[in-house]
């Protein structure tokens, strides 16, 4: 049973907690270690515990720690208290060879537990400094060992120790450890084995005490660093080519470049090569001596250049390389470059994608049994390099050093024993990012009417940062904006549908599936007439005008008379006239009248000659007048027309103003009845004569009072009212001596059927009184024959 006192204490501590807190013992300590420290060339006596708390701490039951240390024989016992988890106790001096026993006793105010108890050696627990003054030297003879050297840390009289050795290639932390069984014995050297000549070795020692499961491992020792010795080259260097386009167009530039070899166990220190024809089966070629450049900028890349060959392309070379350093030289590398397009075939379905940081390769290798390897290229802006896999390798990723944003033109080549087959290649980037610039855009040419052409660049792959998915065309007028996407393949587009004489703004868009950037703005204006434009519309009207003048001198030349008859009237010419020649003086050859014209002989009707057509106070103006009745004798429109004429009336004047005679008058061509005699008085001529009617052969127009009749008209009236009607013309039926006014009704109804001829009655010269005379003073005269005119109206 728990004392009383002790439960009266638990009620108080709840009490005061005044929270429903749990309060036990304490738990009992675990995993207890001691370690008794190397000082000096000594083990300290002091010994340095440590142990995990087990169970709630809480600040209102506290525990507390008791480290206690008993020295076996003998009864001597150290401890001390901590309320930590750790503890040192310090002994008079270290019991060398004797047993210890260690515990941990933890109480607080509800009791009190103890640990397990350590009884070991006291050697058990010892822990030696690291080996000291650690050494490594090499050997010329042995290029392939190291020789270390170390001192004890203790003398062995208070511990017996055993060693641990690793090493490793500086720069590397890929440590390799010397078996234990080799090390177990004191010692205090160890000869390294099957290392890399040529190669620098970093090496560390350890001890602990040599007997089993005692003590512990003391610290490594400071880095013991050392180069291996030169060897002879024991690998081929790695040999490749670099084709590109020689000057020539047969010709193929070759430059071989090499890799030092993997192990060439020491500094290259030149390159033998040798070049014959792969068809030669001796070699009987001549080695050249190519010395290994060691500047600063090509001490960096392990890639030589070794030579630079032009080759025609129906021609193929083998070419044998070997590295020597300043021991030996390294076995033959050899490579066969074909006849152009005599390559052997390529691997198939080669893929390339970025994973994990790396460039990753995948390909279906060829049914072949003659490939011997193939080669991995990756061609950027900073070089070529290149990997050698085995036949059977399907898939693998690039081992070299590659960068991000930068565009990797990735090649394998099957090798078929040295001959080079054609390469199956793709583009690649380990990381993508936006463009660092877009394109700059502009016009192929002048810009149309309604069209433009906008050409670009592509962005140079060192600015790309990735693949372009495709470019956007911009273009603004204004506030509309428009945008065109085109393939990534495209370089030229052009715009349509504009509208002429405005100004527009162009610039395009580059994008890559990790962003986009913008070129610079290029300004355009649209030309107000098309190409041609011009051109054609002052061709369409140079054609119109010269049609027009083409038509106007064709109906110039085709209507010229009538252009002729109105612009520029004829005036005749009356010298030219034949009507002075119309005179008894000239007679003219009377002409027969054809019957088909007949009809349309018009003749003039005049009364019958009687003695009243003189007066006798126009005696005395008599003479006056004769000569103006001579000139109307002989003046146009007074006679017939031709059968062509058109009729036109004729007026008879009388002194009444009596009644328009009923005769039918025509426009004649000149025409007149001429008197056989010539009539150039009044007084009749003593033979009868036949009266005639004469017409003008002239071509002349008519004068004005020859056209207009009318003229004549007004003036007969004028004279009619002062001298009587006389006549002129009397028809003689048959009776030269009938006056009967009857004869004339009957002139009308015979004149119709046929034509007779007309008494032309000349006035005399001198009339003896206005009563006196009669119709009887008129001689008889034979009927006149009236020539009609014939031929119509002859034009000019």
């Amino acid at each position: 049973m728990v004392p009383e006192r002790m439960l009266r204490l638990l009620v108080l501590a709840c009490l005061a907690c005044r929270l429903p807190v749990r309060c036990d013992r304490p738990g009992k300590p675990e995993n207890l270690s001691c370690v008794a420290a190397q000082k000096q060339t000594y083990i300290s006596p002091i010994i340095s515990c440590v142990w995990d708390t087990v169970g709630l701490q809480t600040t209102f039951a506290p525990t507390n720690y008791i480290l206690n240390v008993k020295v076996i024989p003998g009864l001597q016992s150290y401890n001390v208290s901590t309320p930590n988890k750790s503890a040192e106790v310090s002994l008079d001096t270290f019991p060398a060879h004797m047993i210890l026993e260690i515990w941990v006793e933890a109480h607080n105010k509800l009791g009190k537990i103890e640990s397990e108890r350590l009884k070991e050696d006291a050697g058990w627990f010892v822990k030696t400094n690291p080996p000291s003054d650690v050494k490594v030297f090499s050997e010329k003879s042995f290029p392939t060992s190291l020789l270390i050297n170390w001192t004890h840390p203790i003398d062995k009289t208070y511990v017996g120790l055993t060693y641990q050795i690793r090493f490793c290639r500086n720069g590397f932390h890929s440590w390799t450890y010397v078996p234990h069984v080799d090390t177990a014995k004191d010692i205090q050297s160890f000869r390294l084995q099957n290392l890399q000549p040529d190669t620098v070795y970093v090496t560390q020692v350890r001890c602990k005490n040599a007997r089993e499961d005692h003590g512990y491992w003391s610290d490594w020792s400071t880095n013991a660093t050392k180069r291996t010795p030169q060897s002879r080259p024991t690998s081929k260097p790695d040999l490749w080519k670099i084709i590109s386009m020689s000057d020539h167009i047969h010709e193929r530039q070759v430059q071989f470049i090499s890799k030092d070899p993997v192990f060439s166990n020491g500094m290259i220190i030149r390159y033998d090569i040798k070049i014959q024809d792969p068809n030669d089966k001796v070699k009987n070629g001549s080695w050249e001596s190519i010395p290994v450049n060691r500047s600063e900028a090509d001490s960096g890349s392990s890639q030589r250049k070794i030579a630079v060959l032009k080759l025609a392309n129906n021609k193929s070379v083998k070419v044998y390389v070997t590295a020597i350093n300043s021991v030996g030289k390294s076995p033959e590398a050899f490579l066969v470059i074909p006849e152009k397009g005599h390559e052997h075939a390529p691997v198939e379905e080669l893929k390339v994608q970025s994973r994990g940081g790396q460039l990753w390769l995948q390909w279906k290798p060829l049914n072949s049994t003659i490939v011997s390897e193939y080669v991995v290229e990756w061609v950027s802006r900073y070089g070529t390099d290149w990997q050698r896999e085995n036949r059977s390798t399907r898939h693998t990723a690039i081992k070299g050093k590659l960068k991000g944003f930068v565009c990797y033109r990735v090649s394998v080549y099957p090798v078929y024993s040295g001959w080079i087959g054609k390469p199956a290649s793709t583009e690649a980037y380990l990381e993508q990012g936006a463009p660092k610039e877009g394109p700059a855009v502009r016009l192929n040419g002048k810009p149309g009417r309604n069209e433009a052409e906008l050409v670009w660049k592509e962005i140079p792959q060192n600015s790309r940062q990735g693949f372009i998915t495709n470019y956007t065309i911009f273009y603004t007028s204004g506030t509309e904006l428009h945008g065109i996407t085109v393939p990534a393949n495209t370089t030229s587009y052009t715009l349509k549908s504009l509208s002429g004489n405005t100004k527009y703004d162009t610039w395009i868009r580059a994008s890559t599936i990790q962003g986009s950037a913008l070129g610079f703005n290029h300004s355009f204006t649209t030309l107000k007439y098309a190409p041609g434009e011009i051109e054609g519309i002052v061709v369409g009207v140079s054609l119109g005008f010269l049609f027009a003048v083409l038509m106007t001198m064709l109906l110039c030349i085709y209507k010229k008379d009538v252009i002729k008859e109105n612009f520029w009237p004829q005036i005749p010419n009356p010298g030219e006239s034949s009507i002075g020649s119309w005179s008894p003086d000239y007679p003219l050859k009377a002409e027969t009248p054809k019957e088909n014209c007949l009809s349309g002989v018009s003749v003039l009707d005049v009364d019958v000659c009687d003695g009243k057509c003189v007066f006798d106070e126009d005696k005395a103006c008599m003479p006056l007048k004769k000569d103006k009745y001579l000139s109307e004798e002989h003046s146009s429109g007074i006679g017939g027309s031709s059968c062509m004429s058109s009729p036109r009336q004729s007026v008879s004047d009388s002194d009444e103003g009596g009644d328009m005679a009923d005769t039918t008058a025509s426009t004649v061509q000149y025409s007149s009845v001429v008197a056989p005699n010539g009539y150039k008085g009044q007084t009749p001529c003593s033979q009868t004569q036949q009266a005639i009617f004469s017409r003008s052969e002239s071509t002349q127009p008519l004068l004005d009072s020859e056209e207009n009749p009318d003229m004549l008209l007004q003036e007969g009236s004028r004279h009619s009212q002062r001298l009587p009607q006389q006549p002129c013309f009397t028809y003689i039926p048959g009776n030269k001596d009938s006056s009967n006014p009857a004869d004339f009704n009957t002139l009308e109804v015979e004149r119709q059927e046929m034509l007779e001829p007309l008494d032309f009655c000349p006035l005399e010269d001198e009339m003896t009184s206005a009563d006196g005379q009669s119709a009887d003073w008129l001689p008889a005269t034979p009927a006149s024959s009236y020539m009609p005119q014939l031929g119509g109206y002859r034009p000019q």
